[in-house]
């Protein structure tokens, strides 16, 4: 929680101090993202500060998708293989497994001299 918090905080620095600057650099006028202003009957409805917001939701929602999806899925998909590879027979395992197939053949020949 409290790693998330400064995340967030690091990510909102970024947005406002990096990148929303570049794009108001790469659009033409003189204005900073922070003095975008729409006019709508006198009124004034500052959109840049929007748009900041949603990069950085944004930015933190890739972030926190590709965390989720590949690291946790890498670590979820190597504790499957772990589970998926069963351990060697132990001899105890080995020899019930000879016990048994000696048992299906003795029962098998069994049968057929009975035929």
């Amino acid at each position: 929680m409290i790693i998330g918090a400064a995340f967030g905080k690091i990510v909102d620095a970024l947005v406002k101090h990096i990148i929303m600057p570049l794009v108001s650099v790469l659009l033409p006028g003189q204005q900073s993202y922070l003095e975008w202003k729409a006019v709508i009957h006198g009124k004034e409805i500052p959109y840049g500060l929007f748009l900041g917001e949603v990069v950085n939701f944004l930015l933190i929602a890739v972030v926190i998708f590709l965390f989720i999806v590949k690291f946790l899925g890498w670590l979820m998909q190597t504790k499957h293989e772990e589970a998926a590879t069963p351990p060697p027979p132990t001899p105890e395992q080995v020899l019930l497994t000879e016990i048994r197939d000696l048992l299906k053949a003795g029962v098998h020949g069994a049968e057929e001299r009975h035929v």
